[in-house]
């Protein structure tokens, strides 16, 4: 997997953030952004879309324990872990924005390369994907890739100074290949950051 050249830079005149991806990178966000959506909504903690604004404003009748899938529990970990009922309270009162808020952010990665000219089936491997983000959108981008990257990590069970162990697999090792996704995206996510700062 190659990583775009210089990643995201500041337009000196514009002031924002801009990539240019290629068009098997922009797939690859889009895609993986998807699959977060769905993992997001795949279960109970889901509120029905199909009701009155107030009434799901004043909703607080969301989950009280922890997510069975282990990528769920790391993007939402007990609040409390002394305290049970402290931490499903919080849970029940919390839990079902949070992920709203984390599938609207996955969805405006998707919007974004797809406003960008991502066609559906991207068949033209020459098609660069020009990005531009405002500094909203960049922070939306960022909180997005900071839970892609902690989904994919939760996965491969990436930990703390383990990178000898990845350096170690040989190419064709699904989970070397996966664990490359997981570095690119901690590049994007860096240069991101520097566009912004």
């Amino acid at each position: 997997m190659t990583s775009p050249t210089t990643g995201f830079v500041r337009h000196r005149r514009s002031k924002r953030a801009i990539a240019t991806f290629s068009v098997f990178e922009a797939d690859l966000l889009r895609s993986l952004a998807a699959q977060l959506v769905e993992l997001l909504h795949n279960e109970s903690a889901v509120a029905a879309t199909e009701r009155d604004p107030l009434e799901a404003l004043l909703d607080f009748s969301g989950p009280t324990t922890e997510p069975e899938d282990p990528v769920l529990r790391r993007l939402f970990p007990s609040a409390y872990r002394e305290d049970a009922e402290a931490a499903a309270e919080f849970r029940r009162f919390t839990e079902g924005g949070l992920r709203d808020g984390k599938a609207r952010a996955a969805a405006t990665v998707i919007d974004t390369l797809e406003e960008a000219g991502l066609p559906a089936e991207p068949l033209d491997e020459e098609l660069a994907i020009d990005v531009e983000l405002d500094d909203e959108t960049a922070l939306v981008w960022l909180r997005s890739l900071t839970d892609l990257r902690l989904a994919l990590g939760t996965r491969l069970g990436v930990e703390e100074d383990d990178e000898e162990l990845w350096y170690s697999l040989p190419d064709e090792d699904p989970r070397a290949q996966a664990h490359h996704i997981y570095e690119w995206l901690g590049f994007i996510q860096e240069t991101l950051v520097r566009s912004v700062g």
